[in-house]
């Protein structure tokens, strides 16, 4: 849109072009022409930074009264920003009208979201502010526009890193004009309009030289911050809204358009109805925050109010992406009959990338979502987080590719490289309804009924149900381990909040942990000046790795050092005075054309990325400690890794750069690091309010590292998973507590394969027992069975009971499984029956018991019997397994043998005829569960075995018992053993 057709030419109302005429049919109208430029900084800017400043005096004579009844010096400060922002107002009603837009635009340009960027930052307008002046960009001032970050040279080395400030000292040697200016707001913004609209340095030159040429430098200062969106005016937009209309905070929270605010709520006494407080479908909204946390697990559950009925709380991974909304609605001008919008955190909307109709080409989304919907779902609004995602490693790609990755899907649809997925976490508006006030719970159930997931596309994003702190830790040892961005906690109870942070929604990152990640010690390599507060310091530090260059041991011979992160995080004003004490006088300007690659070596060679303001060589540097939550992939840096999430930790006094971390010596640690990962408690990071003293170096720390437990104790070794590979994805907690390090270890000492992704390996084996994001990918993809933990277990346990025979591995069974491939739910169901116990192996009381339990409510069921084929089926299943050289069951060790319990009548006592009578029905029940036949009398064919009990009274004649079989069995004899007696041991009799 033209911004001659936005703010049109007349002085004193701009033509509205006839869509927004149409839009805002009661929008206001201005009586007269808008107030000077210059009455912002008189009349508003500068006021509210005297409050700022200045405590509130005693009330001057004849001093107009506030709102309160009292005159406005003796206001509080936030009374005292009303009056001032309400006097403001006053006049532009009274000398005006009604219509504030145009003011709004400038007193809050980073909320007008009509106004495209500019795409113009601080060197861009100090290159051509010394072109407008003609000065020298080697002169001092010229220097100082250039480098506006630096301390500077003169008078303006006080306004480092304030370049609004810097600009106003430099201008205010050679203003054109000293007096205020007469451009009025109207001709401001007319002129911003099209300076958004130049994208060349030739059409900008010329709007900032008549800016120059009719304002002056007090005016060009607070053109510039409008310009760069950084006002710091001291009030903050809910106060300027607030004053300007009650409803206007709410207005902008669901529409995020600074235009309806003034338009629509002009009047402050007319106020919104209720249905107008509502999000609407294609009105971009200002969503939901998560609220920052620095408290205890403890307390942030308490604050999400949980009840004796309901004291559950949810557990979502933070997922590395931006912030986007989703908005479709019915359109039958759109090819497909389904218009779609999407906006980020910020309002910016990026339909033009993800798509606005299922069959726009340009769609990067969109054309995926064809059946995404289930019927009936006309309109909605999903809130959400844009990612990229890689196929071939079916992983997550950090932040900062996902606009490269949409513009290549734009192109090749269905490559395999990365793309935009989308995560739903929240549903707000259905079919007309807005969903805002119910319950998280209510708003989940509602989004599982409404979306089809298309993988990898468009998906929900899992959650956690918890009520424990200890399953916070457990979930953010995981994250922590897959080098994600950390956790968000969410009180399901809860409504959904417009442009609030709330603690119905905290996130936990690993940066605010302790004892939770890699402690390095790494030399200062460069620094980089701060802005703000501050502005004239270096406030981050770029940090090397020594490079080795000799054998391991020997004295490095150069002082070379790669980049490897950037550490900005932790300092007090304590530290940093430590290090400039420390490094004072040997900092040299970093040149682009002479860069110092004897001593330092950057990612991206001539590109020269992550290049600092300032460096030193390392033997003048100091070496800090700093802490991490784990290690990622970096092109930013020379070592092609970077830590993420670094903190400044403490200062070493006790090392210099021969003693820092080496390349060499991080991969050392990296690698042991990745082989040694056990569990480790932490705590809360309280550094940011008051670090205390370490007066020793803990180790390097690790997610899961934990140094008091022996590995070799947790389990048995042997042979039991040779050239089996395995993908162990979660801990186990039943039937006994195992860390996924613990597991691991246990795979690796009985022979297997451990790997961190299921594509590393072939015939891999998927083991987990909860649903992560990686196992709920695996599941949904269909194509992978997945077992639990217990089955690794339960194969470790049989083995050992049945020590010195050959290691064998139980087959899997219904309760060993967290998903099954359809194809395979009949053969694992075969391998127990039908009350669940196992064919296979020995199970434990509470298996018993439940078996049992299982039979009693069957009683009252009719009996059915396993069909003959089925038996056939199993025993012949048996029968292969013994032909491939493995033991028989113990069910089968009779098998094909007929037992005789022989006895006869003896004079013992009750007792001992009580007695007899067991021994010989346990007899029986041993070998009838061995598999053996019993015979009712001698005199019944196929004998092979007589059983006499040697333990009652009588005493046993064998020879007459030989005689007394031959005559009833022919000449074949069976053979006689001792009630205890083992199968083919020493103690047959016969």
């Amino acid at each position: 849109m033209d911004s001659d057709e936005i703010m049109g030419s007349g002085p004193h109302q701009p033509d509205i072009p006839e869509d927004l005429d149409e839009k805002y049919p009661n929008r206001p109208h201005n009586r007269g022409p808008t107030l000077p430029f210059h009455d912002l900084y008189i009349n508003l800017f500068n006021p509210l930074n005297e409050v700022k400043k200045k405590p509130a005096g005693p009330a001057p004579v004849r001093r107009k009264l506030g709102p309160h009844g009292k005159s406005a010096a003796g206001l509080n400060p936030y009374e005292r920003r009303r009056d001032v922002i309400e006097r403001f107002i006053s006049r532009w009603r009274k000398d005006v009208g009604d219509d504030i837009y145009p003011a709004f635009r400038l007193i809050l340009p980073d909320k007008d979201r009509d106004r495209p960027m500019y795409g113009i930052k601080e060197k861009i307008i100090g290159k051509m502010l010394v072109k407008i002046m003609k000065i020298n960009k080697e002169s001092e001032d010229g220097y100082n526009l250039m480098h506006w970050k630096l301390p500077g040279q003169g008078a303006t080395a006080r306004m480092a890193g304030d370049f609004a400030g810097r600009c106003f000292d430099v201008l205010s040697k050679r203003p054109m004009r000293t007096d205020p200016g007469d451009m009025t707001i109207d001709e401001v913004n007319e002129k911003l309009d099209k300076l958004s609209a130049a994208s060349k340095e030739d059409e900008q030159l010329p709007i900032m030289k008549e800016f120059y040429m009719r304002m002056n430098p007090e005016e060009l200062l607070w053109l510039i911050r409008i310009i760069l969106r950084q006002m710091k005016v001291g009030a903050t937009e809910r106060t300027l809204f607030n004053v300007w209309h009650p409803d206007a905070e709410s207005l902008y929270s669901i529409s995020s358009s600074l235009r309806r605010v003034c338009w629509e709520l002009h009047d402050p006494n007319i106020r919104l109805e209720g249905e107008e407080r509502g999000i609407t479908v294609m009105q971009c909204f200002q969503p939901q925050l998560a609220q920052f946390q620095m408290h205890s697990f403890e307390k942030i559950i308490s604050r999400m109010k949980p009840t004796e009925d309901d004291n559950v709380f949810w557990i979502e991974e933070k997922l590395d992406g931006e912030r986007m909304q989703l908005h479709m609605t019915p359109d039958d001008s759109v090819e497909g009959g389904r218009r779609f919008g999407f906006w980020s955190r910020k309002a910016k909307e990026y339909t033009y990338l993800y798509g606005n109709g299922i069959y726009d080409e340009n769609g990067a989304l969109t054309r995926h979502l064809k059946d995404a919907f289930v019927d009936g779902v006309q309109s909605i609004i999903l809130d959400g987080e844009m990612i990229t995602w890689n196929p071939e490693q079916d992983a997550i790609v950090p932040f900062g590719t996902l606009k490269t990755a949409a513009l290549s899907e734009q192109r090749n649809p269905f490559s395999n490289g990365p793309r935009p997925v989308f995560r739903i976490f929240d549903i707000l508006y259905l079919n007309g309804r807005d969903l805002t006030k119910y319950t998280l719970r209510d708003r989940r159930n509602a989004l599982q009924k409404t979306i089809r997931s298309v993988h990898r596309r468009f998906e929900i994003h899992p959650y956690q149900e918890a009520t424990t702190t200890a399953e916070i830790e457990t979930a953010l040892r995981t994250v922590v381990a897959e080098a994600s961005e950390g956790l968000v906690l969410k009180n399901p109870r809860s409504p959904y909040r417009l442009n609030e942070r709330h603690d119905d929604w905290m996130k936990v990152k690993p940066e605010y942990m302790t004892e939770f990640g890699e402690s390095l010690d790494l030399v200062i390599i460069g620094g980089y000046y701060g802005s703000g507060h501050r502005g004239g310091h270096l406030s981050s530090f770029l940090c090397g790795l020594r490079v080795d260059e000799t054998s391991r041991g020997s004295e490095p011979e150069s002082m070379k050092c790669w980049s490897f992160c950037k550490v900005g995080g932790g300092f007090t004003a304590a530290d940093y005075q430590e290090i400039r004490h420390n490094t004072d006088s040997k900092w040299k300007e970093w040149d682009i054309k002479k860069p110092p690659t004897e001593y330092i070596e950057l990612a991206g060679g001539d590109a020269q990325i992550e290049r600092p303001d300032m460096w030193i060589k390392p033997s003048d540097s100091v070496v800090l400690c700093v802490k991490a939550a784990s290690v990622a992939a970096s092109p930013t840096f020379r070592m092609g890794l970077t830590l993420r999430f670094p903190r400044f930790k403490k200062l070493r006094k006790d090392k210099d750069w021969k003693s820092a971390l080496s390349v060499q010596g991080f991969l050392d640690l990296k690698s042991n690091a990745e082989q040694e990962h056990k569990e480790k408690e932490f705590s809360v990071d309280n550094s940011r309010k008051k670090r205390a003293k370490r007066t020793t170096k803990k180790p390097m720390a690790v997610a899961g590292y934990d140094q008091n437990v022996n590995l070799q104790d947790l389990g048995p070794s042997g042979h039991v998973f040779d050239g089996l590979n395995f993908f162990i994805m979660s801990e186990s907690t039943v039937p006994e507590k195992k860390t996924k390090p613990q597991l691991e270890h246990l795979v690796k000492t009985n022979g297997g394969k451990v790997f961190q992704t299921k594509a590393a390996a072939a015939d891999m084996i998927c083991v987990s027992e909860r649903r992560t994001v990686k196992v709920a990918s695996l599941q949904k993809s269909g194509d992978q069975n997945i077992i639990r933990p217990s089955w690794l277990l339960d194969c470790l346990k049989q083995n050992e009971k049945d020590a010195g025979l050959p290691d064998f591995l139980l087959p899997f069974e219904p309760k060993h499984m967290f998903f099954t491939m359809e194809d395979k739910e009949e053969e694992i169901a075969a391998n127990v029956d039908k009350y669940m116990d196992s064919y296979a192996r020995d199970i434990n009381v509470d298996e018993l018991k439940e078996i049992f339990n299982q039979m009693n409510k069957n009683q009252d069921q009719p009996n059915s019997p396993l069909d003959p084929t089925t038996i056939q089926r199993i025993e012949s299943q048996i029968q292969d397994k013994v032909n491939a050289g493995y033991t028989a069951p113990r069910g089968w060790l009779f098998r094909d043998l007929t037992f005789f319990f022989y006895t006869r009548p003896d004079e013992s006592n009750g007792d001992e005829q009580t007695r007899k009578h067991i021994r010989l029905r346990l007899a029986q029940n041993t070998a009838r569960f061995a598999g053996a036949q019993s015979a009712a009398s001698l005199k019944d064919s196929g004998i092979t075995h007589i059983v006499i009990d040697t333990e009652s009274s009588f005493s046993v004649d064998l020879p007459s018992v030989r005689k007394s079989l031959a005559e009833n069995l022919g000449k074949k004899l069976p053979h006689i053993m001792k009630k205890d007696s083992k199968f083919g041991d020493d103690k047959k009799l016969s």
